[in-house]
């Protein structure tokens, strides 16, 4: 079972832009001298997380977009593209979200600021990409996205072709998923904000 705050906060603010999954998102107000208002996530609920978010009816479009983009690969043909892209995909979400944190004992999920100005929010939801949080509500180097997602640019050399199973294709790839995770980041920052100004008009 996926932790209650999570769920409760995904069925609160619904998909971001009504479409994509927003399983991992956790919007904390810490309560005064508590250190995290979130109770600690289990390995099983990470793996189930890493499940949601790469498995959702939501995503297959979502890497179709990708693959349109030029994700999978130089491949000419769009259909292995798109198999390769969803390949990087899973085997991305499933390394940053749940393989690497129950190694390190992180926790994977983004958890909102929701304070201060627009500037400060920014920057701390693109710094949530080098930096996360531990089970215990620590802060530490963000090992689970970075470390998980070249691990994942790595194993894609076992599927890609020999065009682009070089140094410079594998980087490209982890810089790729380092790129989406921090736009992801951002709209998951914001999405409330813009829902909200959205429902007013």
């Amino acid at each position: 079972m996926v932790c209650a705050p999570t769920l409760a906060f995904a069925e609160e603010h619904g998909r971001l832009f009504g479409l994509l999954p927003n399983y991992t998102t956790v919007d904390e107000r810490p309560t005064p001298g508590a250190e995290t208002a979130t109770p600690p996530i289990s390995n099983r609920q990470l793996f189930k997380l890493a499940d949601l978010s790469s498995y959702d009816p939501a995503v297959f479009p979502f890497v179709a977009f990708k693959t349109a983009l030029g994700a999978g690969g130089s491949d000419s043909a769009f259909g292995g593209r798109y198999a390769t892209a969803l390949a990087d995909n899973a085997i991305a979400n499933f390394m940053k979200i749940a393989i690497v944190p129950s190694l390190t004992n992180e926790d994977s999920r983004y958890f909102r600021s929701g304070e201060g100005g627009m500037f400060h929010r920014l920057a701390y939801a693109a710094s949530r990409s080098v930096v996360t949080r531990t089970r215990t509500g620590g802060t530490t180097f963000n090992i689970s996205k970075i470390g998980g997602n070249l691990a994942a640019a790595g194993l894609s050399n076992l599927y890609y072709s020999p065009a682009d199973r070089t140094i410079a294709g594998t980087m490209s790839r982890w810089g790729t998923q380092m790129m989406w995770g921090t736009l992801s980041n951002e709209l998951k920052e914001f999405w409330p904000d813009i829902r909200a100004n959205l429902h007013r008009h």
